[in-house]
């Protein structure tokens, strides 16, 4: 009976280590993805900006696609 404790608290001990591995790798990619978010709509950003300067009347992203 006490070896059967035992290995259930070094699985329990060993779940919690990943669990927190985990946790921080999602924190991790959470961060990343904000971060790339955040540049997507500054580079789409600029680029509306250009197609308006450059003589257009709708940037091409908000532009429907000729199938719709």
């Amino acid at each position: 009976m006490n070896e059967r404790v035992t290995r259930l608290e070094e699985l329990t001990a060993h779940l919690a280590r990943v669990v927190e591995e985990l946790s921080d790798e999602v924190a991790r990619q959470n961060g990343e993805i904000d971060r790339l978010t955040r540049r997507l709509e500054m580079i789409m950003q600029r680029e509306a900006e250009r197609e308006m300067d450059a003589g257009g009347t709708v940037p091409l992203a908000d532009q429907k696609p000729p199938h719709w």
